[in-house]
């Protein structure tokens, strides 16, 4: 092989000491940002690297510190979901901000099989990351036990119902599901059903017992479709499930926004107005309820202070702070437009 194509040789600390004209242990000083070095040997250590091309090993430091300055956030969504749910990005962007302020490094892992599940339990147990945050956990998941029993500082974004010890955040699904369904049925909706998702997860479950809730006596158990994820496909299979259903249906809770976009575009496929025959509300106040026609009413869910405050907590076991609250929660809003 040509001189030239092979790889070239990484410099080392020495290099940088023989280039500064300074000690190995000088340097490493500096690099380490410890005291009792002169702004001289700082700016000769600077130089020489910039001229090396100098690139510490993290790898190595990591080995010997037993830290890797990393925290996984485990999304548990097929990779369509995860690409196509704004919240998901929202709260990707939230925890990365306070985790890039603390100087650590997100690694994103997506689980979209059982394989997946195997291989990121795995993957947490051999201490590649410090800590982790798990958003979408479902009732007997896999990572979630492995995290629990691994014993690493952890947080859900959520609750699994059987899981306890370990810190969450999130919103009161229940009363925010009931409050924007009984908006909706203030205004003068008589028959109400909902296209409910993710019931395998705390989120969907209670998103259902809130609307349940707010109906009392009137809920109609089969005004009531059930999909695993929070999907346009699902609002969009659900709405001409429940047209079939009963077709003088005037009103519709989506578990979310993107149920609800697909549900207004069954209702327009058939020849039904919004809001004239129908009022349908949402969840989230994601992107897809400013892309609706009309747009949609729902509830305001804060996603990207969730992956702060998620990514705050995790910081926070990581430095041994005491009393890290096991629940926290966030208010919500509801946000009225024209869909209802």
């Amino acid at each position: 092989m040509p001189a030239d194509d092979r790889r070239r040789r990484r410099a080392t600390i020495h290099d940088v000491a023989a280039e500064a004209g300074l000690s190995h242990g000088t340097v490493s000083r500096v690099l380490n940002s410890e005291r009792y070095v002169s702004a001289t040997a700082q700016a000769a250590v600077e130089a020489a690297i910039a001229k090396v091309g100098y690139v510490r090993n993290t790898a190595a430091r990591n080995l010997k510190t037993q830290q890797s300055h990393a925290i996984g956030l485990v999304v548990h969504e097929p990779h369509s979901l995860f690409l196509e749910d704004p919240n998901i990005g929202a709260i990707l962007l939230g925890t990365n901000e306070i985790l890039s302020n603390a100087d650590y490094q997100l690694v994103s892992l997506v689980i979209d099989s059982d394989r997946d599940s195997a291989r990121v339990a795995e993957y947490l147990r051999g201490g590649f990351v410090d800590g982790v945050i798990i958003v979408s956990a479902r009732s007997g998941d896999p990572i979630a036990h492995a995290v629990a029993s691994i014993g690493i500082p952890a947080v859900f974004v959520g609750h699994p119902p059987d899981i306890s010890g370990v810190p969450f955040v999130g919103i009161d699904n229940v009363s925010a599901a009931a409050s924007i369904t009984s908006r909706l049925i203030e205004t003068g909706r008589r028959r109400i059903g909902m296209i409910a998702s993710a019931l395998d997860r705390d989120s969907g479950q209670d998103r259902l017992s809130g609307f349940r809730q707010a109906l009392g006596a009137r809920f109609d158990s089969s005004l009531v479709v059930e999909f695993p994820l929070y999907s346009y496909d699902s609002g969009l299979e659900g709405m001409r499930e429940l047209l079939t259903r009963d077709p003088t249906i005037d009103g519709v809770f989506a578990a979310s926004d993107a149920i609800g976009a697909g549900a207004l575009d069954a209702l327009r496929a058939a020849g039904r107005s919004v809001p004239g025959d129908v009022g349908v509300v949402g969840f989230d106040d994601s992107a897809w309820a400013m892309r609706c026609q009309p747009p949609l009413s729902t509830v305001r869910q804060p996603a990207d202070e969730l992956g702060r405050m998620a990514a705050r907590s995790v910081l926070a076991q990581l430095k041994g702070e005491p009393d890290v609250p096991e629940a926290m929660f966030l208010e919500t809003s509801i946000v009225w437009r024209d869909s209802a």
